[in-house]
């Protein structure tokens, strides 16, 4: 208050002014904007700026940077294992307040020859096979279509072409997702995982020699379809937290070393058909026996199928949905250190591999869905409402129709924009962290928006559910 009064003070207000404030209904916006005012006065002021700048702004900004930081909760092991993972790009324009339009001339990305060849035929026939309520009657896709999946690289976009996959841009990924997701979102979660949940991206950055050229082909031909093992029933997001699923390090009976592991998971997209679970889990060694190879921490191993003491158990029901979900359990599994990512040297790195290498699942395949959501919302009210009519007038021309089809054009809009861009960020290999945690959440909020407005307009035609 004493910088502003230095500043000047707001001219004064009539009588009564604050009382009506309070019961205006737009004081949220009003008081925003207002201070908004305030800090530019302050940051155009000269006294402001001299203060700023001068000896003394530490003894009077050092107690309340104090203050505010014990307010604060401590930052955990997983969000300074974000906040040291992935780089910053053209979001650091946008965080401080404003971004030029330049900055954005090199993400413009386009499909190649190839990428687009693709979605005119493999993803246009495949969207031919798909009757989405069919699907969820069954609780299952049909055989054909499981094959397809398998037999034209569905499960491969982002496997290299020299291990037998498509090598497509993350761009051409969130493309395809989205077609797919705006016929049917039960195949479009199916096909997400593979590319970007599943271990083959992670395989390819990190996995050893041997463990690429034992799973990569196998992935990419569709003989393994691969899920991710992270959720357990405390922790979620917040994996360093995770107790659900441990390993001790120990010395087998030849001498070398293995982990003995438990773990219990649930909410495992594709675990009721997966071949090989990629498993992150706490690794301990109270004996020290990695010896400076590896260390404790958040580790990943991938397990085939059968591997024994491993449990792919129950399938979980989803609100209906036909996708395959379900848990991934063990008690006492025996792990080699082969079986680790990466083998012993990459143990306890596995959270910064989550961060670093899955922003996909964040910022490519999950807003693609409710892209590809927003959008089908779009074209379906957007037909249904200049073809109702009430009282002798579409009802696409009532104000508060139009309202809805506005947020749900302007929110798929929005969606599909942040959906390129994000994409044209993975491509440059920017490693985009916070921007794709952003995108989730922005893209997965809009989408339902989207849902909640077609709904209403729709109403019953939207609850029916059948042919």
């Amino acid at each position: 208050f004493s910088l502003a009064s230095r500043v000047g003070r707001p001219e004064p207000r009539p009588p009564g002014h604050r009382r009506r404030l309070s019961t205006d209904t737009s004081r949220h916006t009003h008081t925003h904007v207002t201070m908004r005012a305030v800090a530019t006065r302050v940051a155009r002021s000269p006294a402001a700026r001299q203060l700023l700048r001068s000896p003394h702004s530490r003894t009077i900004f050092a107690p309340a940077y104090g203050l505010a930081k014990k307010m604060m909760p401590p930052i955990t092991a997983t969000e300074q294992a974000a906040l040291e993972s992935g780089g910053i790009s053209v979001e650091k324009h946008i965080f401080a307040g404003g971004a030029p339009l330049s900055a954005f001339d090199d993400y413009d990305p386009k499909l190649s020859e190839k990428e687009q060849a693709f979605m005119d035929k493999e993803v246009q026939e495949l969207c031919a096979m798909l009757d989405d309520h069919a699907i969820v009657e069954a609780r299952d896709l049909p055989k054909p279509v499981w094959d397809t999946l398998r037999s034209k690289g569905f499960f491969s976009l982002k496997i290299g072409e020299e291990w037998g996959g498509k090598g497509f841009s993350a761009y051409a990924v969130s493309k395809i997702l989205r077609k797919i997701q705006s016929i049917s979102p039960n195949c479009g979660a199916t096909v997400a995982v593979p590319n970007s949940l599943g271990p083959g991206e992670l395989l390819t950055s990190y996995g050893t020699p041997e463990q690429q050229a034992n799973y990569l082909p196998r992935l990419a031909n569709g003989e393994l379809i691969p899920c991710f093992a992270l959720t357990a029933p405390h922790s979620g997001s917040d994996a360093a937290s995770m107790h659900e699923a441990s390993g001790v390090v120990r010395k087998a009976a030849d001498g070398s070393l293995e982990i003995l592991a438990s773990f219990k998971k649930r909410y495992i997209t594709l675990a009721p058909v997966a071949g090989i679970v990629g498993l992150a889990f706490q690794l301990q060694d109270p004996q020290g026996l990695l010896a400076g190879t590896g260390t404790e921490g958040i580790t990943i191993a991938l397990l085939e199928r059968a591997h024994p003491g491993l449990r792919i158990g129950g399938r979980h029901d989803p609100a209906g949905n036909a996708f395959m979900n379900g848990t991934v359990e063990g008690t006492d599994v025996l792990i080699p250190m082969s079986a680790l990512l990466g083998g012993q040297k990459m143990a306890g790195s596995g959270w910064l591999f989550l961060m670093e290498q899955l922003s996909e699942g964040r910022g490519i395949s999950l807003p693609a869905g409710a892209t590809g959501g927003a959008a089908m919302a779009a074209v379906a009210v957007g037909a249904y409402s200049r073809l109702r009519t009430q009282f002798r007038v579409p009802i696409a021309e009532m104000g508060g129709v139009q309202e809805h089809l506005a947020r749900i054009a302007g929110n798929a809009l929005i969606c599909t924009a942040g959906s390129d861009l994000v994409a044209a960020l993975v491509d440059k290999h920017e490693s985009p962290s916070v921007l794709s945690a952003v995108m989730k959440q922005q893209a997965t909020d809009r989408g339902r928006q989207c849902v909640t407005d077609a709904m209403d307009v729709m109403a019953g035609a939207a609850l029916s559910r059948g042919p």
